[in-house]
């Protein structure tokens, strides 16, 4: 089973959270319905961007060297990668 790696925005805040999981519409489920503390004051959520990897290792490296990006840097990503 995949793992993805996924960004979300905040468009009434400009916010966004990168995190990964393996039931992307569980999770943004999670998210919206305000189940998950960090971003539960930001809701709602937009998916920007979906990653797919083979294993959780591959995944959680992407979402570290994601988390270290500028701002700058992953709208660039989401650019060059998103949908």
């Amino acid at each position: 089973m995949p793992f993805y790696v996924y960004i979300l925005h905040s468009t009434k805040f400009d916010k966004y959270y990168i995190g990964q999981t393996q039931d992307m519409q569980a999770r943004i489920r999670r998210h919206n319905n305000g189940l998950e503390s960090f971003t539960k004051p930001f809701i709602p959520w937009e998916i920007k961007c979906v990653i797919e990897k083979n294993t959780r290792s591959e995944a959680m490296a992407l979402e570290k060297k994601l988390k270290n990006l500028n701002r700058e840097r992953l709208m660039k990503f989401i650019e060059k990668y998103s949908k």
